[in-house]
This record gives C-alpha cells, structure tokens and sequence, in this order.
C-alpha cells in the first residue's frame, strides 16, 4: 500500500510539471507581449535579425526596424545595433540591410553599427553582448515581435545585461496579426531555452529547409 501511495504522488508530481511548466512558459511569453514595459531607456537599441531580399528589409525586419527608429528618435538610447547574418547565397545580410534602412530613413550613420553574426536568436544575442561590452555598456531595448520579448530579453539578461523589450506596433507580427501559433511556437523556444538551453543544449529556432537544429543532432 506504501508503494501504490509512493507511485501514485508520483505520478501527480510529474503530471503538475507536464502542465504548470508550459503553463508558466505560456504565461510569461504572453504577459511580456501584452504588458511591455514603458517609458525605456537604455545605453542601445537592438534589432534582432529577420529575412531580407537584396537589401530589402521583409515585413517583419521592416517593422522591427521602424520600432527602433521610433525609440531612437524619442531619445530612447544614442545607439542602434542591427544584427544577423546572410543566408547561404545571399548578397547581403540582415544586419547591413537593416542598417542601409536606418540610415537612409534619417539616422546618422555614426549612430548604427551592423552585426553581422547569427541566423537565430541566441547567436545574434551573443554577438550584440560582445559588441556592447567592448563598448562597456550594459543595457538594452530590444525591438522585436510581441511574442519574441520574453525569450530574446532573458537570453540577454543571462548574459548580463539588463535588457527590456519594445513590441512592434505594425507588420504581420504585431498583437493585432499574430496568431496563436506564434504564441505557442515562441512559448515552446523560451520553455526549451530555459530547461535546455541554460545547460548547454541549444535548439536553433532558425527553420533551414523544414529542420531545427539540436547542437549537432538535426531534429525533423
């Protein structure tokens, strides 16, 4: 009987993680979409990288782009940071595409540096970190997809840097057009990042050809 008892909590333990975990995961994605903070300031602006076509920002780095120039321009951070790489083939990349707009949009060039490091999130983090502590600066407003904040901001704080997130008020990605799976998706990448990831085994969210990458295992 103390065994079936023993078994059963168990059984109610691993059931309460199966759902609060996600749960939590599911929450915490949410509430830094709908509930971002206000009035920032920071020592830059950070523009995670998205697809670009011939120097051409796509719609969703086109609106993550016009949500920096929107801080910048009301005095948010003196700094904008563009980051990520090209695609194999690609003439250009996602950094120096979003820093073309900037500057050609009104921002001084002195005022944009271009990262072009990364194809997913954790690697573009870690290259915008290296560049801001070689500058000796420490904070950071990321501009980027509602659904994107939670995860691209603790990625940053786990690398000590104080990070707050900036939602995008337009493009397909915006509150008003994102969907529930993007929700999910993104509540799935933070979950895994923080059981996962914090231990050194990464899951890419960069899609190559339908597959994600698990450090070097290529899961389908």
């Amino acid at each position: 009987w103390l065994m079936f008892k023993l078994i059963r909590r168990a059984i109610s333990f691993l059931l309460a993680l199966i759902i609060i975990v996600p749960g939590y995961a599911l929450f915490a994605t949410w509430k830094a979409a709908n509930y971002p903070a206000t009035n920032l300031s920071a020592a830059a602006i950070v523009i995670p990288g998205a697809a670009q076509l011939n120097g051409e920002p796509g719609e969703v780095l086109l609106a993550r782009l016009q949500e920096a120039k929107r801080l910048y321009e009301d005095g948010a951070a003196p700094l904008v940071i563009t980051v990520g790489a090209g695609a194999p083939g690609d003439r250009t990349t996602e950094a120096a595409a979003g820093r073309y707009w900037l500057t050609r949009n009104g921002l001084p060039k002195s005022a944009v540096v271009a990262i072009a490091t990364g194809r997913d999130t954790r690697r573009q983090t870690q290259a915008y970190v290296r560049e801001l502590q070689s500058r000796d600066l420490s904070s950071v407003i990321i501009a980027t997809d509602p659904y994107h904040c939670r995860r691209s901001a603790t990625m940053a704080e786990d690398l000590d840097i104080k990070a707050t997130c900036s939602p995008v008020q337009s493009g397909p990605n915006n509150l008003a057009n994102s969907r529930s799976r993007y929700l999910i998706r993104e509540a799935g990448a933070y979950l895994s990042y923080i059981t996962l990831g914090r231990r050194g085994i990464h899951i890419s969210d960069h899609l190559n050809n339908g597959a994600i990458t698990l450090g070097s295992i290529l899961v389908r």
